[in-house]
């Protein structure tokens, strides 16, 4: 069931695209609103580096893993920098803020995969330029 008022892709141009609810998404995480963290998740999402078996294997695993955020000191939540949407696929391009030891830090990127307004799939890249690659031109659902 989904929760009221959250926004779901469909054919209309006037509803919530896939790169909308990416933003969405990415600002409950920022604020640290599980409940809509949840709803954005599909409940067998993966999200990983790149291998599947190393990464969270489900929603439980990936709201575990962001409140345990807070208690690594992996200090504040990177910026968002940009969001470059393919069809069902979007490029969350996010850079952490600058410090002495890193005055220009990489840019990183999570390549989202959307089903039914929901992230399947999210794979983390190092490099944000790795990820846009990825994502190559626009799909058609059928694909």
């Amino acid at each position: 069931m989904r929760r009221p008022g959250w926004p779901q892709p469909q054919s209309d141009s006037t509803v919530t695209s896939n790169a909308d609810i990416a933003r969405q998404g990415f600002a409950a995480i920022a604020r640290g609103d599980f409940d809509a963290i949840s709803e954005f998740l599909d409940p067998e999402v993966k999200w990983h580096g790149g291998h599947v078996a190393d990464g969270c294997q489900n929603r439980g695993q990936v709201l575990a893993w962001l409140r345990d955020r807070g208690d690594r000191e992996a200090g504040p939540v990177p910026e968002l920098v940009d969001v470059v949407a393919a069809g069902d696929r979007v490029a969350v391009i996010l850079q952490s803020a600058a410090t002495d030891e890193d005055p220009q830090p990489r840019r990183t990127a999570n390549l989202t995969l959307f089903r039914d307004g929901r992230a399947v799939e999210m794979v983390h890249y190092a490099d944000a330029e790795d990820a846009l690659a990825a994502l190559g031109p626009p799909r058609s659902p059928e694909q």
